[in-house]
């Protein structure tokens, strides 16, 4: 099968090019190469290329920053993905599109179902939740919407890093205790990205994370306990936990974002392993060097 792989240079993107099954054939495009803003460059692309699938890792990820660009938010995230959606379309492929629980508003206080109603509360989620519906609606049965959350891995700007550089550099960390979601390695949403490639039958809106759900603040506390047993933090600082609203931030999250993710699973096969689990494998490939 040929693919073709659009954000490889971010975290998700590295790990879908370590986890490819050699029987494919992966084409990657950098960013540097490829506006997706140009309808007309894309098209060609598809063109020339013509691809059984299309993953499509790329994104505008800033959730602050779309607050003050809404118009490059939308561009990226939705108008660019309505144009690749139809170029996909127009050579009879196959598109993988990652979006984001971030399209809930969190009010709900149980885990999303995939056809639960969508309502974004930023200008972030709104552009990912257009950006699902074009794809759906242009391809159909071609098309699968992945939906995840908290995303972290050993290389790029994630959460988990930064924690790692705050915990070395200041005596105490403050972090949000109200916000519920589900810490994913990269690597765990990557293997099941590939095999839902494998598997045409799936198809419509997909939530994929690591299993078990946690606030911000339970993450910090996970990173600051896992990475000083692995000889990552020597003397760590304090994590300590604080309400939303002690730290104002341009956009509004969702409160509770954590998605059901069991009908995927049981597509799949299995369940991904817990996130702390997760956490501590991605860590020791840091203490490692990978």
């Amino acid at each position: 099968m040929r693919v073709l792989l659009l954000g490889p240079t971010g975290q998700l993107g590295g790990e879908l090019q370590r986890a490819a099954p050699p029987r494919h054939e992966l084409m990657v495009v950098p960013e540097a190469e490829l506006d997706l803003r140009d309808a007309a460059a894309v098209q060609r692309l598809l063109q020339g290329v013509r691809p059984a699938l299309v993953l499509n890792a790329a994104a505008y990820t800033d959730v602050d920053g779309a607050e003050a660009q809404p118009e490059l938010a939308h561009a990226i995230n939705a108008t660019a993905v309505r144009t690749l959606a139809g170029a996909v379309a127009a050579v009879a492929g196959r598109l993988i599109h990652v979006s984001t629980d971030y399209v809930f508003d969190g009010q709900q206080g149980s885990p999303y179902a995939p056809d639960a109603p969508t309502a974004p509360i930023n200008v972030y989620g709104a552009s990912k939740r257009d950006g699902e519906r074009h794809a759906l609606e242009l391809l159909g049965e071609r098309a699968v919407v992945v939906r995840t959350a908290w995303l972290y891995a050993a290389g790029g700007r994630n959460f988990v890093q930064t924690m790692l550089r705050l915990l070395r550099e200041r005596p105490r960390v403050e972090v949000v205790d109200d916000q519920l979601g589900t810490p994913t390695w990269a690597r765990s949403l990557a293997q099941a990205l590939w095999q839902l490639a494998e598997r045409p039958d799936l198809q419509g809106v997909q939530h994929f994370t690591d299993a078990g759900t946690a606030s911000w603040y339970d993450l910090a506390v996970a990173v600051r306990e896992e990475g000083q047993a692995l000889g990552l933090l020597a003397q760590p600082g304090a994590v300590l936990p604080i309400p939303s609203s002690a730290m104002p931030r341009p956009a509004r999250r969702p409160a509770c974002s954590v998605l059901d993710k069991h009908a995927t699973w049981s597509a799949l096969g299995a369940a991904p392993p817990h996130w702390r689990e997760a956490l501590r494998q991605m860590l020791c490939e840091v203490r490692d060097g990978g």
